[in-house]
């Protein structure tokens, strides 16, 4: 039982330190767009979509941090293996 409650940890904290980089990465991007905005307003056409695009790609970071902690939680590939450890 000690090896799924660590899995649940491990998940948690994997979460935990994903949102947190992806939030700062995504905080720093749009403080930089808007500096760019106010310091050339004229170019805010490409440099909103330059920001989408980034975004994006930084969300895609938390997304692949959702999947690997859901695979962990509910697809672990070595549950079979623990739970034959754990009978014998």
């Amino acid at each position: 039982m000690e090896f799924f409650a660590w899995c649940v940890v491990a998940a948690g904290i994997g979460m935990g330190l994903g949102s947190f980089g992806t939030g700062i990465g995504q905080g720093m991007a749009i403080k930089a767009a808007c500096e760019g905005v106010a310091r050339n307003p004229g170019a805010s056409g490409k440099i909103l979509t330059t920001m989408m695009i980034g975004l994006a790609m930084v969300e895609s970071l938390a997304i692949y941090v959702f999947v690997v902690a859901m695979i962990i939680l509910f697809a672990n590939p070595f549950t079979e293996q623990v739970v034959q450890l754990l009978v014998k």
